[in-house]
């Protein structure tokens, strides 16, 4: 078993690459995302429960809920984690120095491999279905319930909401162009299973991907992410997102020169473990409001 939840919490940054990253999308989604961290201060900002007793009640029931095997918590949590470290690990030690302090982008780009389109796209379909599967696990439903989560997307929040902000910008608009939709489309509807196997995203979360064997996941992915795109195109159109306007606000936190734009994708997805984060925010949250539900 991973870490206990109220450890994962607690250990949540308050600073780096990552928070960087998400709060140069403040302007995407602006006031929605708050980066809450530690476990006895979620519950409080949460329920706004102060009294001691009631709050040590509620965190025993949620590390309580979130241990129980039979709900799906550490799935979902286990979704998160690995998506992200998939990856790739390349210059996460490196980055890891260098926490908190100015990093230089151009010191990295030795160890940076930009991805083919191919695989970006095939990347960013993956990991919109980890999205909806880590989704119906949270909420105890079948893992390939795509209209309950096409509905729950339109009221999402939050840190879900900046995770998914994060994946339209981090992994659709800045590697692959405002395109990138159509492109993801096109990718996974001819893609081969032999293909989606290999690809290293997909092989990391394969073990929870409904459909049964390769082909019937290809199968899963192409539908999941063509009954998503309307929301995708409307978040994008609704927000004037494009690459220029996301670039100049990531530029905040990473020197980009413009010859250099392919590896601003390799980087952010080497240094912005965006998914581990907010998923880890996102399940925090729902054990929290369950178990004040349940006490």
């Amino acid at each position: 078993m991973s870490k206990p939840i109220f450890e994962l919490v607690d250990e949540l940054p308050t600073g780096g690459t990552t928070i960087m990253a998400l709060n140069s999308l403040d302007f995407v989604i602006p006031g929605q995302w708050q980066n809450l961290t530690g476990f006895t201060n979620t519950i409080r900002t949460v329920t706004g429960e102060t009294d001691e007793a009631m709050v040590q009640a509620i965190g025993d029931r949620a590390v309580y809920l979130y241990n129980d095997e039979s709900q799906g918590y550490q799935r979902a949590m286990w979704l998160y984690q690995t998506v992200d470290n998939a990856a790739g690990a390349l210059g996460a030690a490196a980055m890891a120095n260098k926490i908190g302090q100015d990093i230089s982008f151009l010191g990295f780009l030795s160890n940076l491999t930009p991805k083919p389109e191919k695989a970006q796209s095939l990347d960013l379909c993956v990991k919109l279905v980890v999205e909806l599967v880590a989704f119906c696990q949270i909420n105890g439903i079948p893992g390939d319930s795509i209209g309950d989560f096409l509905a729950a997307l339109g009221d999402y929040g939050g840190e879900s909401l900046m995770r998914m902000a994060a994946l339209v910008c981090f992994d659709g608009i800045i590697p692959l162009g405002p395109d990138f939709i159509n492109m993801g489309l096109s990718t996974i509807s001819q893609a081969s299973p032999d293909e989606l196997e290999k690809n290293q995203t997909f092989k990391s979360v394969s073990a929870l991907i409904p459909g049964g064997n390769p082909a019937g996941q290809l199968g899963f992915i192409t539908q999941s992410f063509d009954s998503v795109k309307g929301w995708m195109g409307d978040f994008v159109g609704s927000r004037n997102l494009t690459q220029q306007s996301l670039l100049n606000n990531v530029k905040g936190f990473v020197d980009i020169s413009a010859d250099k734009l392919d590896y601003v994708g390799a980087f952010l997805d080497v240094a912005v473990k965006y998914y581990t984060h907010t998923g880890t925010q996102t399940l925090a949250r729902r054990l929290i409001e369950r178990a004040v539900a349940e006490i």
